[in-house]
């Protein structure tokens, strides 16, 4: 993956921070703490549940049979949190997309022993990243872990919303029968044009997936796609994504957030989306304006918002999106099926071990390295 320099009083910093916490001085126990869901009752109905408070990636035994200390928490927020008693003295953070540890400047500052941070999946928004090059952190997720499982799960909601499926399915539940309360707004995928924004990893599985459906594929990207590959799929690429947004029935997002991408999809900006566009975000909830997308939702102009990011997250009982028409929401959970669960754990076991060998990472894992960002993040 290639890296981009970090600014040179940034630099500066990590030169001084690298000799005490840079990921290579890794020797002796280590104080290993992560941050997953809680599972309670369901914890122990499926052996290969291992992506929760009470599965711990599986990696436990292992942990403790080398001498290390692991704790495990779903509580991290607040000063009085679990995690906050261990910021201190950890030497390793690992937490997750699904139930994130929102790693700050200041607990980055707190965190004085602190010489990694692992995301189980993929997404490290949920860390200061700038912060972390700054302190010589290493800062690392399991790459490609859970694309599939995201992007099929993006395509599910893509027909959910336009065959205006959850009325029918909420009919049922509630003894009703009336078509025309479904049909009336229940449309084909067929023929319609589809624009992803972001064509990395799941955006190109989620077009891939979309050919055989006969649509107009369109993508926006920093990067244009490899010719033989887009030949392939049959997507064209739209370089001006002010262009590309009225041409398309159907927009998803498959964009990382960052400071460039939060809050990118404004009111202003979704004026810019044909009448009755569905919008998909399985990315990150902060790339939209919270309001906005409820008032576009309520106004008509967006016929149906679907995705599984919030912000925060947990999101609160009052977000708007919960009350908003016209909705496929739900908890984050796209990319974390019990496949990808067992990817995320088995790269992190991977990583953890290179650690304590003092070896480097895949190269793709890296988010922050000896003070450099990954591309996506600058």
């Amino acid at each position: 993956m290639a890296m981009l320099r970090a600014g040179a009083a940034a630099r500066q910093l990590v030169d001084r921070a690298v000799g005490s916490r840079a990921a290579h001085t890794s020797a002796g126990s280590k104080k290993i703490v992560g941050v997953f869901y809680q599972a309670g009752e369901y914890a122990d109905k499926n052996p290969n549940f291992v992506g929760c408070v009470e599965g711990a990636l599986g990696i436990r035994d292992w942990l403790e049979s080398k001498g290390h200390n692991y704790i495990v928490t779903d509580d991290k927020e607040g000063l009085n949190s679990e995690l906050e008693k261990h910021i201190e003295d950890m030497h390793v953070l690992i937490t997750t997309p699904f139930h994130p540890a929102y790693v700050t400047a200041e607990r980055i500052k707190k965190a004085k022993n602190l010489e990694l941070l692992l995301t189980a999946g993929i997404g490290s928004d949920h860390i200061d990243l700038p912060a972390a090059a700054a302190a010589g952190l290493t800062v690392a997720e399991v790459t490609g872990s859970n694309t599939v499982s995201v992007a099929e799960d993006e395509l599910m909601r893509i027909l959910i919303l336009l065959r205006n499926f959850l009325p029918g399915y909420q009919q049922v539940v509630q003894g009703e029968w009336n078509v025309a309360g479904i049909a009336h707004r229940a449309y084909d995928l067929e023929g319609k044009t589809v624009g992803t924004v972001g064509a990395g990893r799941i955006g190109r599985l989620l077009l891939q997936r979309l050919k055989p459906f006969n649509c107009n594929l369109l993508y926006h990207d920093r990067l244009q796609i490899n010719p033989e590959l887009e030949k392939e799929i049959g997507a064209k690429f739209e370089e001006d994504l002010d262009a590309m947004l009225p041409k398309c029935d159907v927009i998803v997002i498959n964009t990382p957030l960052t400071e460039k991408t939060r809050g990118m999809f404004n009111k202003e900006k979704i004026a810019k989306m044909k009448k009755g566009v569905i919008i998909v975000n399985n990315a990150r909830g902060a790339i939209m304006d919270t309001q906005a997308v409820a008032d576009a939702c309520s106004s008509g102009h967006v016929a149906g918002y679907g995705g599984d990011v919030w912000f925060p997250q947990p999101a609160p009982k009052d977000h708007p999106w919960r009350y908003m028409p016209n909705h496929a929401m739900t908890p984050h959970i796209s990319g974390t099926t019990i496949d990808a669960q067992l990817r995320y754990a088995a790269g992190v076991k991977d990583m953890l071990d290179r650690y304590f060998k003092g070896e480097d990472f895949p190269a793709e894992n890296y988010i922050v390295k000896e003070g450099e960002l990954a591309s996506q993040y600058k």
